[in-house]
């Protein structure tokens, strides 16, 4: 496949304006610059000193005069319909759902001697989409290289759903029950470092039900690779870990075993929270932070037009969200103490809506663009995927 020629670009990563970003902590995150290369699918194995593996065809040029750490930018993938979940399998292919057509995608692997290829892996027919339903979250199981098992999180006919699956295989469904709509229906699924599986799910419009323990709608859920409530979870026989959610849709940890969620607030602020099990998080009683000492603050919000973050993936020292009605990803440093740093904006209004965010096991971060999800202006290459590179290693420290 033939490539044109690589446009280089300089953006600035920017501090948001204090009047429009609180952050419980300032620290200076050292995230300066940004060097977006864009090109094409497939490419030549080149070496690549950002970052391996060097089969990804990374550009390996830098500007002149550049100061601090830089990120380099490259489209690995392009004319996706509205890729909503990435998660990585044990060779460093990539697996990637689209929420509409309900097709499971497999990007590489790295090891392929014909470069970087995307093929079609599966279409799941039990998916019911529409709105904001579909295919939506993808976790591999920790054991995969012994039991081959992926579990999806989709919208089916009656509700939403998280199944387990043998890629080529149907769905076989362990929770069920998920309350399902036009809007609001979560999708986020991850493993924890306790080897637990983990959901987001929505309010489905009816917000109620974010504050009521007894349904599953507006929380983050802890599940065995069963289905059953993980053990240890902070209600007794209950799957819920937390409450009070509005539309959670990324999840994720720090190297401490922190767990972080990112949040679509109504009109007023979006939220990064840090989860605590069986914390209330306040919705549709708080949006943002308040004194109610019954309510898990916020530890970092922004207002919609800057933000409605949808993937939430940690990398070194840094935790990245992908900005829907923002289209931009913000960084935000987390510092040994456990706070976090001043958030900056990378990529805004570079590539459009941006849905998921995932790191790979390289270390780099991939990042999709959701401009096909009916609320985008897509142009002939979207969406993308797109694999983000810190050339120096360095970016999440101060």
């Amino acid at each position: 496949m033939a490539c044109r020629p690589a446009t280089l670009v300089r953006v600035s990563a920017r501090p948001a304006h204090p009047r429009t970003l609180r952050f419980r902590t300032t620290v200076a995150a050292s995230c300066a610059a940004l060097l977006v290369v864009t090109g094409c699918s497939f490419g030549e194995p080149a070496p690549d000193p950002a970052g391996e593996p060097p089969t990804f065809p990374t550009p390996t040029s830098t500007e002149p005069g550049s100061t601090g750490p830089e990120v380099v930018a490259t489209v690995l993938a392009k004319d996706l319909r509205a890729p909503w979940g990435i998660a990585f399998l044990p060779d460093g292919g990539a697996l990637v759902t689209e929420r509409d057509t309900g097709r499971i995608l497999q990007v590489g692997p790295e090891s392929d001697p014909d470069g970087l290829r995307v093929t079609v892996v599966q279409t799941l027919a039990e998916v019911t989409a529409g709105g904001e339903g579909g295919l939506m979250g993808i976790a591999v199981s920790p054991d995969y290289q012994r039991d081959q098992t992926v579990f999806v999180y989709y919208t089916a006919e009656q509700d939403n759903r998280i199944a387990r699956l043998t890629l080529g295989e149907p769905p076989r469904p362990i929770l069920t029950g998920i309350p399902k709509a036009r809007t609001h229906n979560g999708g986020g699924l991850a493993f924890g470092p306790d080897g637990q599986l983990y959901a987001s799910t929505g309010d489905a419009g009816d917000r109620e039900q974010a504050q009521d323990g007894n349904r599953l709608g507006g929380k983050i859920l802890r599940i065995t690779t069963d289905g059953e409530p993980a053990p240890d979870n902070p209600f007794p026989d209950s799957p819920v870990w937390s409450l009070g959610h509005r539309n959670v849709q990324g999840l994720t940890w720090a190297a401490d075993g922190r767990m972080y969620a990112v949040e679509f607030g109504q009109n007023t602020w979006d939220e990064i929270n840090e989860i605590e099990p069986g914390g209330n998080y306040g919705w549709p009683e708080v949006e943002g932070r308040s004194d109610d000492s019954r309510y898990v603050n916020p530890i970092v919000w922004w207002p919609p037009a800057d933000a409605s973050c949808s993937g939430l993936a940690r990398t070194e020292h840094l935790l990245a969200t992908a900005c829907l009605r923002g289209q931009r990803l913000w960084l935000v440093e987390l510092t040994d103490a456990g706070t976090l740093g001043q958030p900056r904006d990378l990529l805004t209004n570079q590539y459009g809506r941006l849905r998921a965010v995932a790191t790979a096991p390289d270390g780099s971060l991939w990042v999709s663009t959701s401009n096909h999800d009916g609320r985008g202006d897509p142009v002939a290459e979207d969406d993308r995927l797109l694999r983000l590179v810190f050339a120096d290693g360095e970016a999440g420290r101060s």
